[in-house]
C-alpha cells in the first residue's frame, strides 16, 4: 500500500517553494487580466516582481470578513472568480451571506490529499455528514472522496436514526463529516441497538476535536484524522499518522500574519492564518481567513516535507465557529434588529456531552415563554444553528462590546 498521496509530498522544500515562486508571477498577471475584483485590489503591483515571500508580504491582504460587503456592491463574487456565476458548475450561500463557486477539476477543493492521508483508500465506503444545502462543505468530501476511488452516502447533516439505519445496513468503513456528529451518530446507534462497528476511519473538520473526544471515538474503534480548510480555498492542512500538527496542502501558499496585518510572523508565534491560491476558476490573493495557528519547526516525522501547522488555534475577530458554522456578530445584531424589546445582545458558546451548544443572553423586561420561543426560532433561522435563550435584566450583561463569548475549552 502506498504511503504517500504522490512525490510532492516528499520533495525537498527548496525545490517546492522554487515552484510555489516560479509560477506565481504569472498567474498574478492572468488573474489581474481576467478577474476585474483582483485587477481593482491589486491595481499598481507588478506581477513580474512577486518572486518571493518578502515580496509577496509587499500585498494587501483580502479579509474573509470583508468579502459580504463586497459581493454585495458587486454580485455573485465581487469580481473575484475569472467567470460568470452561470457558469460554474455548483454555486454555494454559506452563513453571512457569502457565495462561492465550485471550481473545475475531479477534486476542485482538493481534500483528497488529507483523506488519503486520513487511510482512506478507493474502494471505501464513505458515509458524509457535511451538509449538501446551499452551503459547500458536502461536496468539498465527496468530491475528493469520488476523485480518491470511494462510494459515498450522501448523509448531510441530522437525521440521525435514518443515518443509523444506513450504517447497519450498508456498512461504510469511513466517515466524513465534524467530529462532534460521529459521536452522536455513534450514541445513537448504541441506543438503539444497531451495529456502527464498520466505521473504522474517520477525516473530521468544521469543529475543534479536543483530547477527550478523539480517545473517546478511538475507544470506540474509530480512527480520527483532521483537516482544515475554506470554501473560498478549500483543503488548507491535514493532519497525519506522525499526529505532529497539520501539514500544509500542496500547491498553495500560507502565511502567519500579525491579527489586522499583513506582516509575517517567525514560526511558532501565532497569529492570522493568510492563504493564497493558484485556482483558475475562483483565486484567492493573500485572503485573510481570521483564523489563527501558529507554523511548527522542522518536517513531521511521517516523512512529508511542507511545513506544518498547530492546527486551528482561535479567531482573530469574535467570529466563532459552532458545528461547522461561522457566527458572526452581524447576525446576533440582527436578533436585536428582528425583536427591538431587547437590548444587549451576547451569545455564549460552550460544550456539553463533546458538543457545542450555545446560549444568547438577552436583556429584556419581557420574560414570558412565548417570546422566548419566538427569539430561539429566530436565533436558529439567523444562525442556522439550534440554541437557548436566557433572558436577563436590563443593565445585567457588561458593555464591554463583546457580542460573542466563546468559552470553549479543549484541554
Amino acid at each position: 500500500m502506498a504511503e504517500y498521496f504522490d512525490e510532492l509530498e516528499t520533495r525537498d522544500p527548496a525545490e517546492r517553494e522554487r515552484d510555489l515562486f516560479h509560477r506565481l508571477p504569472g498567474f498574478l498577471e492572468q488573474v489581474m487580466a481576467r478577474a476585474p475584483g483582483w485587477a481593482r485590489h491589486l491595481d499598481g503591483i507588478d506581477p513580474s516582481s512577486i518572486t518571493s515571500r518578502e515580496a509577496l508580504a509587499t500585498l494587501p491582504v483580502l479579509r474573509k470578513s470583508d468579502l459580504k460587503s463586497l459581493q454585495e456592491a458587486e454580485p455573485p463574487f465581487a469580481g473575484l472568480a475569472v467567470s460568470p456565476g452561470r457558469q460554474f458548475s455548483r454555486v454555494f450561500m454559506s452563513p453571512g451571506p457569502i457565495f462561492e463557486p465550485q471550481g473545475t477539476g475531479s477534486d476542485p477543493w482538493n481534500g483528497a490529499r488529507a483523506m488519503f492521508a486520513a487511510g482512506f483508500r478507493p474502494g471505501d465506503l464513505v458515509l458524509n455528514c457535511f451538509s449538501y444545502h446551499l452551503t459547500p462543505g458536502g461536496f468539498m468530501m465527496d468530491t475528493a472522496a469520488r476523485a480518491l476511488g470511494c462510494g459515498v452516502i450522501p448523509g448531510g447533516v441530522g437525521n440521525t436514526e435514518m443515518q443509523v439505519e444506513a450504517i447497519a445496513h450498508l456498512r461504510p468503513n469511513a466517515y466524513a463529516g465534524t467530529p462532534d456528529f460521529l459521536k452522536i451518530v455513534l450514541d445513537k446507534a448504541a441506543e438503539l441497538g444497531r451495529d456502527a462497528s464498520s466505521i473504522r476511519k474517520a477525516l473530521v473538520s468544521g469543529a475543534a476535536l479536543p483530547p477527550s473526544l478523539r480517545n473517546e471515538l478511538t475507544d470506540r474503534g474509530v480512527t480520527v484524522r483532521q483537516s482544515y480548510g475554506l470554501a473560498e480555498v478549500g483543503t488548507v492542512a491535514y493532519e497525519t499518522d506522525a499526529l505532529d500538527g497539520m501539514v500544509l496542502e500542496e500547491g498553495i501558499i500560507v502565511e502567519i500574519v500579525r491579527p489586522g496585518t499583513g506582516e509575517p510572523l517567525p514560526d511558532g508565534e501565532i497569529g492570522e492564518v493568510v492563504v493564497t491560491t493558484f485556482s483558475e476558476a475562483y483565486p484567492m490573493i493573500r485572503l485573510a481567513t481570521g483564523d489563527m495557528s501558529a507554523f511548527m519547526p522542522g518536517a513531521s516525522s511521517c516523512g512529508r516535507t511542507n511545513k506544518r501547522i498547530r492546527g486551528w488555534l482561535g479567531r482573530a475577530d469574535q467570529t466563532a465557529k459552532v458545528k461547522g458554522m461561522f457566527v458572526r456578530p452581524g447576525q446576533i445584531a440582527e436578533i436585536g434588529k428582528r425583536h427591538p424589546e431587547l437590548g444587549r445582545l451576547r451569545l455564549v458558546i460552550g460544550r456539553a456531552n463533546e458538543q457545542d451548544v450555545m446560549e444568547l443572553h438577552a436583556e429584556t423586561t419581557v420574560t414570558d415563554e412565548a417570546f422566548n420561543r419566538r427569539v430561539a426560532e429566530t436565533l436558529q433561522s439567523v444562525t442556522k444553528l439550534r440554541g437557548t435563550v436566557r433572558f436577563v435584566a436590563p443593565g445585567t450583561l457588561p458593555a464591554d462590546g463583546k457580542v460573542i463569548a466563546d468559552e470553549r475549552s479543549y484541554t
